[in-house]
C-alpha cells in the first residue's frame, strides 16, 4: 500500500451492516492478516464473533480501524504510539466518526444477534434433513 491516502472501497452492504473481515481488508485495501493482528495489538478493537470464530465488524470497529490505519500508514506512529494514544484517550470518539447514525442504535445489535443465531439454526435443520 502507498503511503498516501488509503483507497477506500465501497460495501454493497447497507450502511450499519456488519461486514466481516473479508469485507473489511477489501474496503481498507488491507490483508486480513493484518486486521487478526491489529486486534491482538489494540484491545479497542472487537469484532462479534459467532460459530467457528467468524469476525463481523461494526460500523465503528471499521471506523476505528480506518483510524489507526490513517496514524500508522499516513501520519507515521508506530504500534506504540497508536496504542498510548488509545489508551491515554487522546483519540476520541470524535476523532473517528461513526459510518452512520445507524451504528449507534442498540436495538440493532441484538437484531443482527437475533437475525444471525435464527440463520445457524435454519442451517441446522437443513444439515439434519439432508
Amino acid at each position: 500500500m502507498a503511503a498516501d491516502t488509503p483507497t477506500t472501497k465501497i460495501s454493497k452492504k447497507a450502511p450499519g451492516a456488519f461486514l466481516t473481515i473479508s469485507e473489511v481488508a477489501d474496503t481498507l485495501d488491507l490483508p486480513q492478516h493484518v486486521l487478526r493482528f491489529w486486534e491482538t495489538k489494540f484491545k479497542q478493537i472487537r469484532p462479534m464473533k459467532r460459530g467457528g470464530g467468524r469476525r463481523y465488524y461494526r460500523p465503528e470497529d471499521v471506523a476505528l480501524l480506518r483510524r489507526i490505519q490513517s496514524l500508522l500508514y499516513d501520519e507515521g506512529y508506530t504500534i506504540k504510539g497508536v496504542q498510548k494514544l488509545l489508551r491515554d484517550g487522546a483519540l476520541k470518539k470524535a476523532d473517528f466518526p461513526e459510518e452512520t447514525s445507524v451504528a449507534k442504535n442498540d436495538d440493532l445489535d441484538s437484531e443482527v444477534k437475533s437475525a444471525i443465531d435464527e440463520l445457524e439454526n435454519l442451517r441446522a435443520e437443513l444439515t439434519a434433513a439432508r
